[in-house]
């Protein structure tokens, strides 16, 4: 199973800032992700929350509830928080992450990401099809 984790206004995918993100709602990433999981021999468990805390509990307790490796899209705090990143490189469970724009063509502040240092590698601007090769890569190398 892998085990696919977003960050805080995910949850408004596909109504925040569609020129940014796209129409695609999480629902739709949940679908898609489940439809190729099925293919590839594996599962998906998709969460959310607005909560840097959960996302760490969730993260500490991934291989324990049977995962092989972790999407994490952490959002905003994929730039402010150490905390994340720390739980990220705590756990021993490969993480990809994910980010549906291209966070180099935007604001400065968001060049910059914590959290990459500690995942295996990142993919940012294919839109919600990013999670669908990072469930390829995390399939293909296990």
């Amino acid at each position: 199973m892998i085990l696919v984790l977003n960050g805080p206004n995910l949850n408004l995918l596909g109504r925040r800032e569609p020129h940014v993100y796209g129409s695609a709602t999480l629902d739709d990433v949940g679908r898609e992700l489940a439809a190729l999981a099925e293919q590839l021999g594996t599962s998906v468990e998709l969460r959310q929350s607005n909560h840097e805390g959960q996302l760490i509990d969730w993260l500490h307790g991934a291989a324990a509830q049977g995962a092989t490796g972790v999407i994490v899209n952490p959002g905003g705090f994929s730039h402010t928080s150490v905390a994340l990143r720390d739980a990220i490189a705590a756990i021993d469970l490969p993480v990809v992450e994910v980010h549906v724009s291209n966070v180099h063509a935007r604001e400065g502040f968001r060049h910059r990401s914590l959290t990459a240092g500690a995942c295996v590698g990142v993919i940012a601007g294919l839109g919600v099809r990013g999670y669908l090769l990072a469930l390829r890569y995390l399939v293909e190398t296990r």
